[in-house]
């Protein structure tokens, strides 16, 4: 396990025995391949390819895979490539996967970890990826456990998708910004605690988002649920705005926090 990395509450699985490690053998590439189908239910057009798991391992991406320890079964993976922007190198992490029976015991954030942990060895400052704003979930995670920051809307990013996860929406995505050697990171991970900011603005999601757009019924609400969330978040990134924190009522409703970032990151996401 890297460094600051824990183990997850247990659930039906003990995260205990997951080992999360680096992936250098075809066999593994292969097999995260086919948990890419399996999670998200791609149509074979949409997967990302076995060859570009093995070109990212190649090329200095990452190919991090979590694996039960004693089937040996994978849990989860992750698929990172390096990106330049600016002058300045960067990694991607295009996808995080967790398999089912692994989910809600932490393995997601053990996986990131352990994605920052080899960045850092090889002297990245940013790991950035994207999440669709609508995933009240994986946004705090994002947000609240790791500590990323959001600053970029991108509409649409990757057209129709074939997943039903997706409920037939534009694929709307938000770039979160992983600040790995920041201190609000830092102190994020080793003593629990984000800093203070005034909060300008807030945009809400609400928990209903996952019944209205599983149903073709009501997938009309999810689209306008989704549009005047687009906008809000647009217009006040425009205006300078960051997510900076995020929150979940009793009720399962997500609200991103915003306000303005005022540590000196030299890298934009622009």
């Amino acid at each position: 396990m890297a460094a600051g990395q824990t183990a997850g509450a247990r659930s039906l699985v003990s995260g205990e025995a997951i080992v999360v490690r680096n992936c250098c053998h075809l066999e593994e590439m292969r097999a995260c391949v086919a948990l890419q189908k399996e999670v998200w239910n791609y149509s074979d057009a949409e997967l990302v390819p076995l060859r570009m798991f093995v070109v990212a391992e190649k090329i200095g991406g990452q190919v991090i895979a979590a694996f039960d320890g004693e089937s040996e079964k994978m849990a989860g993976f992750a698929l990172a490539i390096p990106g330049a922007r600016a002058g300045r190198s960067y990694l991607h992490s295009q996808m995080l996967a967790v398999r089912k029976q692994y989910q809600n015991i932490g393995l997601g954030r053990r996986i990131k970890l352990f994605q920052r942990e080899d960045g850092l060895t090889r002297g990245f400052d940013l790991i950035e990826w994207t999440f669709d704003p609508l995933e009240i979930k994986n946004a705090y995670l994002n947000i609240e456990k790791l500590g990323a920051i959001a600053r970029h809307y991108s509409v649409n990013q990757y057209g129709s998708s074939s997943s039903p996860l997706q409920g037939g929406l534009p694929t709307d995505r938000l770039v979160a910004e992983w600040w790995i050697r920041s201190k609000r990171v830092n102190d994020l991970l080793q003593t629990g605690s984000k800093p203070e900011f005034e909060i300008l603005k807030t945009v809400s999601v609400p928990a209903q988002i996952y019944d209205w757009k599983a149903s073709p019924a009501t997938r009309d609400r999810a689209k306008s649920a989704q549009e005047t969330n687009r906008q809000e978040l647009q217009q006040a990134f425009a205006a300078g705005l960051s997510v900076l924190g995020y929150e979940r009522s009793e009720h399962g409703d997500g609200k991103f926090l915003l306000g303005r970032w005022e540590e000196n990151c030299t890298l934009s996401a622009d």
